[in-house]
């Protein structure tokens, strides 16, 4: 990972959908292509959410257990859209940090090579862990 990193103000900004400094685009791509990409996602999602949760937990003036069965709902329904459109959304935070289109999935596709030839390397015919 780039050693520059965003400070917390930074990247709520960037989680609501702001844009990032340039200096912090190996950043960006590297949020959106690790191992961990899809959970980051969420973090991102449950950031956007918070405020219409924050909401319909304080507002209507109704008992609360149906502001707490609405707020989860909610919550529920904003994350199955969210990871509906996440490969997209991901891919507009890297082309918005300045990466060419496509970046997102071709980097994903190569460390998924990269971790099938390191895991099937081990069974190499006539290599050392042979089983043939």
């Amino acid at each position: 990972m780039s050693a520059a990193r965003p400070n917390p103000a930074q990247w709520v900004w960037y989680a609501l959908g702001g844009g990032l400094p340039q200096r912090l685009s190996g950043w960006v791509l590297e949020d959106t292509t690790r191992r961990s990409w899809v959970l980051r996602h969420l973090a991102r999602a449950l950031v956007q959410l918070s405020p219409v949760i924050v909401l319909c937990l304080l507002v209507p003036p109704v008992p609360m257990g149906f502001r707490v069965s609405a707020a989860i709902g909610g919550t529920l329904i904003g994350l199955l859209f969210s990871l509906a459109y996440m490969t997209e959304t991901t891919e507009h935070r890297a082309v918005k940090a300045g990466h060419p289109s496509g970046t997102t999935a071709r980097v994903r596709a190569e460390r998924a090579e990269r971790e099938r030839l390191e895991r099937r390397a081990r069974y190499r015919d006539g290599g050392s862990g042979s089983f043939d």
